[in-house]
């Protein structure tokens, strides 16, 4: 008898029988038939949700990123914590700690998916940016921060960090050092803190 699925269910079926099968295969290794032959499903069942493996590949990188971003939410509305605290844990909630998460890092730092690369940093981006900006403003409530653009200033220091101190920016380690200091030096006049207030908390997010 077919077992007939909710598609939403049905394409997180497939997404997860993808993901095992790129940590275990390899991505370039794993072929549609592949997941056919996992999920236990027809050709046109697969193609109905997905166009191709790309779009499969697309589709795990923002299913990884709301996963990312609700942690850093929850994180964030913990007023129990101090501000900048939450900023550091937070943003190093974006952290992918997992296989693969690991498999899809390797795949958009390649040449060729540089689109997919962007795509990636953009969408997490726009996720993030909104969380972080409203920790800021909740710290100018309490005079730890005295910008007046709460929301500029949030957006410049996270663009650049997510460029400058992305994995395949530079392996130099002592001009990501001297960069480290830069843009935590920066970020405290940006943010209109107390020089040196945010060093220690911030150096956390570079181990």
């Amino acid at each position: 008898m077919r077992i007939v699925k909710e598609a939403e269910e049905r394409k997180n079926e497939i997404l997860d029988a993808a993901e095992e099968l790129f940590v275990t295969k390899g991505y370039d290794k794993t072929s549609t038939g592949d997941i056919l032959d996992k999920v236990g499903i027809a050709r046109g069942t697969l193609y109905y949700h997905f166009k191709s493996k790309e779009d499969i590949l697309n589709a795990m990188i923002e299913r990884i990123n709301d996963t990312l971003i609700g942690r850093a939410k929850k994180i964030a509305s913990d007023t129990s914590v101090p501000v900048i605290e939450r900023v550091v844990m937070a943003i190093s909630a974006l952290k992918v700690d997992s296989a693969i998460g690991d498999e899809i890092i390797d795949q958009v730092h390649r040449p060729q998916n540089a689109l997919m690369h962007q795509k990636m940093q953009t969408n997490l981006i726009e996720g993030i940016l909104p969380v972080i900006t409203g920790l800021v403003k909740e710290g100018i409530k309490e005079g730890i921060f005295t910008t007046v653009y709460p929301e500029q200033t949030t957006e410049m220091l996270i663009v650049y960090s997510s460029v400058a101190f992305d994995d395949d920016y530079d392996t130099d380690a002592k001009r990501q050092e001297m960069r480290i200091k830069a843009f935590l030096g920066n970020a405290e006049k940006l943010l209109g803190a107390k020089e040196g207030s945010l060093q220690k908390a911030m150096r956390k997010l570079f181990r």
